[in-house]
C-alpha cells in the first residue's frame, strides 16, 4: 500500500516551471529516497507535501485520499535549513514546539526526557539554544519531529553538518523508525546515505521525475555487465585475447595482486569467460561490478537531455 503519492503535480514560478507532471509513489513502512541536484525541483515538492505552497495541477493523496489540513499532525518534517529561537530555553522551546504538533505539555515532557537522555542532551535543558553546539541544535530538531511519532516523516539532508559518529547514531535511529512502521521521505546528495538506508527512489531533474524504483532494481538494470577479477599465474597476454566478445578496462600486473577489470558483449556469459580464463590462471576472486547509486546518479542526470537547470 502506498501512504503517500502524487499525480502529475505540476508547479509554476513567475517563469520557472518547478515540476513538470511528477508523480510518485511511497510504499508504507518503507524509506523513499527522493533525489536530484540542486535546482531540480526536490524542495518544491517537500513544501507541497507539508502544505507550504500548493500544485497548481495535478493531485496529492495521503493514505488512499487527498491531502488535507489535519494531515500536518500525521507528518514531521525536519528541513535542510534548520531554525530554532536562539536566546529561548531549550527545554522551553522544545516543549511549545512538540504542543504544536498536539501534544499536551505533559506528554510533551515525558517524551522530551526520553529522548534528550537517548541523546545525551539533558544537561542541556535550561540552557539557551545560542550555548549548544550546531550538531547539538540538529539534534533537537531531529526529536522534535518524530516526537509526535508521525505515520510519514520527511528528512532533507538529516546528516547534514553531523560528525561521522553522530551522523552514524542519527542513521540507526532512522532505520529504528522504520523497523517501527514509520514511513519515510529522505531527500539527500549523499548517495552512500542512499544505499545504507534508502528501500525505494525516485530520482527528480529539471522539473521531471527521470527515474525510480527500487534501489535494488535499478542496480541491477544499469549493470554494465563488468567483472573483476583476481588471479595467481601468468596472463601477460591478457589485452590480446580482447574481441568482440569482451574487452579488458584495467590491468594490474603487481606481483603482489594481479588484477583486472572486463566488460562483457553480445550476450557472451562470465561462465564462457571464466572458462577461458581458467586454460590460462587460477583465478582467487571472481565478482560482478554492481554499480553504485553515485555512479547511476550521475549518468542518470548527465544523459537527461531536457531543458537547462534553474534553481528552485
Amino acid at each position: 500500500m502506498d501512504i503517500f503519492k502524487t499525480e502529475e503535480v505540476t508547479k509554476q514560478f513567475a517563469n520557472h516551471l518547478a515540476l513538470n507532471k511528477v508523480s510518485i509513489q511511497v510504499p508504507q513502512g518503507q524509506i523513499f529516497g527522493l533525489l536530484g541536484p540542486n535546482g531540480a525541483g526536490k524542495t518544491t515538492l517537500i513544501r507541497i507535501i507539508n502544505q507550504i505552497t500548493a500544485p497548481d495541477s495535478g493531485s496529492v493523496w495521503f493514505k488512499g485520499r487527498p491531502l488535507n489540513a489535519n494531515d500536518v499532525y500525521n507528518i514531521g518534517y525536519l528541513p535542510e535549513e534548520r531554525g530554532l529561537y536562539k536566546k529561548m530555553k531549550v527545554g522551553d522551546q522544545a516543549i511549545y514546539l512538540a504542543q504544536l504538533k498536539g501534544l499536551s505539555r505533559p506528554e510533551a515532557i515525558k517524551k522530551l526526557k526520553f529522548w534528550f537522555d537517548k541523546f545525551d542532551l539533558l544537561p542541556w535543558w535550561n540552557k539557551k539554544v545560542e550555548e549548544l553546539s550546531k550538531g547539538m541544535q540538529q539534534k533537537i530538531q531531529f526529536i522534535v519531529t518524530i516526537l509526535h511519532e508521525p505515520e510519514l516523516l520527511i528528512f532533507d539532508e538529516p546528516f547534514s553538518g553531523f560528525d561521522p559518529i553522530n551522523a552514524n547514531l542519527l542513521k540507526q535511529e532512522i532505520l529504528n523508525l522504520k523497523s517501527k512502521g514509520s514511513t519515510i521521505i529522505f531527500s539527500t546528495h549523499n548517495m552512500a546515505s542512499v544505499e545504507a538506508v534508502c528501500d525505494h527512489i525516485a530520482l527528480i531533474n529539471k522539473s521531471q521525475k527521470i527515474l525510480d524504483g527500487s534501489v535494488a532494481q535499478i542496480k541491477q538494470d544499469f549493470k554494465l555487465h563488468q567483472f573483476e577479477c583476481s588471479y595467481l599465474g601468468e596472463f601477460s597476454d591478457i589485452d590480446r585475447l580482447a574481441s568482440d566478445n569482451f574487452s579488458i578496462l584495467e590491468h594490474n600486473e603487481n606481483p603482489e595482486y594481479k588484477y583486472f577489470k572486463v566488460e562483457l558483449h553480445n550476450n557472451y556469459s562470465n561462465n564462457e569467460f571464466l572458462s577461458l580464463l581458467m586454460q590460462k590462471v587460477t583465478i582467487r576472486s571472481f565478482n560482478e561490478v554492481i554499480p553504485s547509486m553515485d555512479d547511476i546518479f550521475i549518468r542518470v542526470v548527465q544523459n537527461d537531455a531536457t531543458n537547462p537547470i534553474e534553481t528552485v
